[in-house]
């Protein structure tokens, strides 16, 4: 197989939905020179002071912000509450072996004054349904991944709150569809499409019945129409830095990073939530050939904090290792042996890109 890696960063071809230019830049990249140079952040600032004064209610929440605790969201839900003056209604889905530090500072976000509901869905089902995307779709984080959106949908129209605020655009951001580039709002189709990767949660009906399943299934069509909700993301209307975000979740609300690094990275503040998503990144490395650490110096590298010698460097030595740590949790949470666990970790494997050693699989292509 060959592979293009872009030549500002280093993310490959491999990447699911990403573009290169003439050049060799990934839209990425590409977008991320487009922020600083031809984006009018006045104007969409200017859109979303506008879009506050819509939505602003006397007798109700103004607007819902999905929390986890973490760097983004409490940097949106500040924004939305201090700059824009809004009464936000935070939603966290609780994530499947959560990390103390990320309770820690979910708790310590929400005692800063912000109301907030927490969903916890039902465990078993949630198990099942994250045992299945593991095994037939690669995808350890599929059940909160769906909660995620659905529970924020169900929530905003049960509230008869018409405006959501997620964080960033990861497709435009980070490589991938550019279809949001220059719109704030998504649809129900997009969210199924794209971050649910095509896989549509009626599918689990095979087994649960609707009310079980609750978390898990979109409202039908006709409610969100009722509702008219404008699903919207923060970066559109901001040049979204996640360090930046991180100096002020700090700042405002005391955010605590972790001891040491996290496993295939470099940083210790970013995606503190869970240990599945240490699992997450690793699959995303076994089916496209990169993991973590590619994604988080592609970030570095954009915002000028590395350079792709540096990023290089950091990625040939520590992208792509399996979270060892936390392997028996994960034989517990899926009630699989080592033997099964392996055999899934072996099916997902790119066979083009990767070459195993031992247990353990290892890219097999240089990046120039």
């Amino acid at each position: 197989m060959t592979i293009q890696h872009c030549t500002n960063c280093l993310m490959p071809s491999t990447r699911p939905r990403i573009t290169f230019n003439q050049d060799g830049v990934c839209n990425a990249c590409a977008w991320a020179e487009e922020k600083k140079t031809s984006v009018d952040w006045s104007a969409r600032w200017q859109e979303l002071e506008q879009m506050a004064e819509k939505f602003r209610s006397q007798d109700k929440f103004d607007v819902i912000v999905p929390v986890s605790g973490g760097k983004d969201s409490c940097y949106v839900a500040w924004n939305l509450k201090h700059k824009l003056g809004l009464h936000p209604l935070c939603v966290n889905v609780q994530p499947p072996l959560a990390y103390q530090i990320g309770t820690e500072n979910l708790e310590n976000f929400i005692q800063h004054g912000y109301d907030t509901i927490r969903v916890y869905p039902n465990p078993e089902i949630a198990r099942q349904i994250a045992k299945r995307g593991l095994v037939e779709h690669g995808q350890p984080l599929m059940a909160w991944i769906t909660a995620v959106q659905v529970a924020i949908f169900r929530i905003a129209i049960q509230f008869e709150i018409p405006l959501i605020m997620f964080g960033e655009e990861g497709e435009t951001e980070y490589g991938g569809s550019s279809k949001l580039k220059y719109t704030p709002f998504y649809t129900v189709d997009f969210s199924r499409d794209i971050y649910l990767s095509g896989i549509d949660p009626d599918r689990y009906l095979e087994h649960y019945t609707r009310p079980e399943l609750v978390w898990w299934l979109y409202p039908a069509r006709e409610e969100f129409e009722r509702a008219n909700l404008h699903i919207a993301h923060w970066s559109y209307f901001e040049n979204w830095d996640p360090y930046h975000n991180y100096l002020v979740a700090k700042d405002k609300f005391g955010l605590k990073e972790r001891k040491e690094a996290s496993i295939s990275t470099y940083n210790n503040f970013a995606s503190t939530d869970c240990s599945m998503f240490d699992l997450h990144t690793y699959f995303m490395y076994l089916k496209f050939g990169f993991g973590r650490c590619t994604n988080d110096v592609g970030i570095d590298i954009r915002r000028g904090a590395l350079d792709r010698a540096q990023g290089k460097f950091l990625v040939e030595k520590i992208d792509g290792q399996f979270p060892e740590p936390y392997l028996e949790e994960y034989l517990k949470y899926f009630q699989m042996s080592r033997e099964e666990f392996q055999a899934v970790i072996d099916k997902w494997a790119n066979k083009d890109l990767l070459k195993k050693q031992g247990h353990h699989w290892v890219r097999n292509f240089s990046i120039p």
